[in-house]
């Protein structure tokens, strides 16, 4: 399934996309049982989502595209981490040595917003910076999970620019949260596609333009501590509950590893890539 939640008419729903960027099935039209929002559905486990695939062919609910605002495809998760340094290629490119164990920070769920969102230029930053990545919706509560099950607790991926305020990592002792953590610096989506759907997470084109020129290009394949490594490992120390993010880490390319360095100005427009998910499109105003 690929699946978004949008507002139409001002009322939040959950669809299902037919196919990439394509129209939309209102799953709560189609079925009332159905909750209208991501977090809940995933929440109420595999005979709900059973409901959605069944009335996916019913087209008096179709919603044209061009018809909706499209919100972020998960949103009020409990939970939205990252995994920093963890592509090979971002690693050569800045001759970083590769960590044994997954690199593991946060963002929170206030740093959210849509596909197609505008992102406010903060005043306390002169360096912002963009980073494509695939993200992880863990699908049911996950702890101590062993690394040849996790796949079982992932419910679906999307996509997420994690953007950064290079400067304000540097500051008070190199601290990362305020650099990572504001307010709308994590866009989201177009669409969670379900891990059925997807097939193998880890052979994805992901590619970042700025501009429309291209910065960062490269696959998934490339990652360091795939799916299954993280989410065993995060689990060891931390709970993970439906509907979780996981922001799997950045591709080379990023503004401050160019020669020379890049950023971010009011005007810019950042879209973020992956093979099989979609698109987010990020205007910094």
């Amino acid at each position: 399934m690929r699946l978004v939640q949008y507002l139409q008419n001002g009322k939040q729903c959950l669809g299902l996309e037919l196919t990439e960027g394509g129209d939309i099935v209102n799953l709560n039209q189609a079925d009332a049982k159905i909750p209208c929002d991501m977090r809940t559905f995933i929440e109420c486990g595999e005979d709900i989502w059973k409901r959605a695939q069944s009335v996916s062919n019913r087209p008096y609910c179709l919603v044209h595209r061009d018809n909706v605002k499209l919100l972020a495809p998960i949103t009020s998760c409990e939970k939205v981490l990252c995994i920093g340094m963890n592509y090979r290629d971002h690693c050569k490119e800045q001759n970083a040595q590769i960590s044994d164990d997954p690199v593991v920070f946060n963002k929170f769920p206030s740093c959210i917003t849509g596909p197609n969102d505008d992102l406010s230029y903060p005043g306390e930053t002169e360096v912002l910076d963009w980073e494509a990545e695939l993200a992880v919706v863990i699908g049911k509560q996950a702890k101590h999970v062993q690394v040849k099950d996790a796949m079982e607790y992932v419910f679906g991926f999307t996509v997420a620019n994690d953007v950064t305020a290079r400067d304000c990592m540097k500051k008070n002792g190199g601290q990362v949260l305020l650099g990572k953590a504001r307010d709308q610096f994590c866009p989201l989506g177009p669409s969670v596609v379900t891990t059925d759907e997807l097939g193998d997470p880890h052979n994805l084109r992901i590619k970042c333009k700025v501009n429309g020129v291209v910065k960062q290009n490269s696959n998934t394949n490339q990652l360091i501590h795939k799916t299954e490594q993280i989410v065993a490992h995060i689990s060891r120390f931390i709970t993970l509950k439906p509907g979780d993010v996981i922001l799997t880490g950045s591709a080379p390319g990023v503004g401050y590893c160019r020669k020379p360095p890049e950023s971010l100005e009011k005007g810019h427009i950042v879209e973020a890539t992956i093979e099989k998910i979609g698109t987010i499109i990020t205007k910094i105003v």
